[in-house]
């Protein structure tokens, strides 16, 4: 897919329908696929940082390679090309405008052969493309109707499993780079024309409780493989995968390493208070009604909070003045999920004076940025009533 860049802007742009291809075709900044650590893109921070982020960037670094190896071989069951998985990544990467994400992956999609100019093969795309750039700025839209339209095109259900991990995991990615970017001092590259994400209407809070039901069939468990059943005996009994573990383990080898991110992220913020906060407003923020009703009912602060989350940023705001620290928790979560090219050295110095370590303040980074991952799953993947 041919790359281009357009006045006024600094960030990657690509086309969602296939163009003729130029042998001499090569991305702006070519280094940028060759990286050492393929989820932090070779961003420098000391030594600690890194030492205390082991258990769950090992794990994330894992996950790429089964996200975006070298080569990919498609079939009829799985019908998504080298060329199909970066592009939907770099779709993504823009959303957010990390430009570190977005000149990585426009970097390893410049030399991938795209699909054929067939009208069918432009529709396939566009609907991949068009998808993508909805899960992840504003996932709320993502319905059933959006899943049939990508069984349309000629995608199966590993298919849209696969691609919701993918815009999950750049997603996690993208702010978990922005909040080391932050951490390490690193100014603001503001893009211009860059939209922020939008708070997803109240409405869809409006009901006390509500059920999620699966959009796609669990693992049958009497033709399950046996790493199958084993993903599903580790993690179902965990409450964030009790529902969802018996569709991702369609894909066991990526449910495996998601949870392993998941349990070795969340004892890091060591408050679950603040665990609890940020999983209920992240939920609100991307319109995930069940990872809100499931935050609710392990919340243990007040219940007044809690309204104050669902009724939106506005009351928030009250919240905001009356305890710093909570503040200052809101404004990270807001900023993150929400614009997370624009989470700056403020934003991170702000969770320091209000009483969290390095560590403990990175942990929000990574704990949010997996929220928002969980959030577009259970959206993508199944439907509440």
């Amino acid at each position: 897919m041919e790359q281009r860049r357009f006045s006024g802007k600094s960030h990657w742009y690509h086309e969602t329908q296939s163009s003729a291809r130029h042998p001499q075709t090569l991305p702006l900044v070519p280094e940028a696929a060759r990286v050492e650590d393929p989820f932090l893109l070779d961003l420098l921070l000391p030594v600690d940082v890194i030492d205390a982020s082991q258990l769950w960037l090992t794990p994330a670094i894992k996950l790429y390679g089964l996200l975006f190896p070298q080569r990919v071989t498609v079939n009829r069951l799985r019908t998504l090309s080298m060329y199909d998985r970066l592009s939907t990544a770099l779709t993504v990467a823009q959303v957010y405008g990390v430009q570190r994400l977005c000149n990585h992956y426009a970097a390893r999609l410049a030399p991938q052969t795209g699909p054929d100019s067939s009208r069918e093969s432009n529709h396939r795309l566009a609907q991949i493309t068009q998808y993508a750039r909805q899960l992840a700025a504003s996932p709320e839209v993502i319905d059933a109707r959006a899943r049939q339209q990508l069984d349309d095109v000629g995608l199966t259900d590993y298919d849209t499993i696969l691609m919701a991990q993918i815009i999950g995991y750049v997603g996690f990615q993208a702010r978990v780079v922005a909040g080391l970017q932050a951490l390490a001092g690193q100014p603001v590259r503001l893009i211009p024309g860059m939209a922020m994400q939008q708070e997803a209407p109240s409405g869809l809070f409006d009901a006390p409780s509500c059920q999620w039901t699966a959009g796609i069939a669990g693992v049958d468990l009497r033709v399950a493989s046996a790493r199958q059943l084993e993903s599903l005996a580790a993690w179902q009994p965990q409450p964030a995968f009790r529902l969802l573990a018996p569709v991702l383990a369609h894909e066991s080898p990526l449910l495996d390493l998601l949870a392993e991110i998941y349990t070795s992220a969340q004892p890091a913020l060591g408050d679950e208070t603040v665990s609890e906060l940020i999983a209920l407003y992240s939920a609100r923020i991307n319109g995930s009604p069940h990872c809100f009703t499931e935050s609710q009912q392990r919340w243990s602060g007040s219940e007044e909070q809690a309204d104050a989350v669902r009724y939106g940023s506005r009351t928030l705001k009250l919240h905001e003045q009356t305890s710093a620290p909570v503040g200052a928790i809101i404004q990270a979560v807001r900023m993150l999920s929400c614009a997370p090219d624009r989470f700056s050295p403020a934003h991170f110095s702000a969770l320091l004076t209000n009483g969290f370590t390095p560590s403990s303040a990175l942990g929000v980074v990574v704990w949010c940025a997996l929220c928002g991952w969980l959030n577009r799953l259970k959206i993508a993947l199944g439907d509440v009533g």
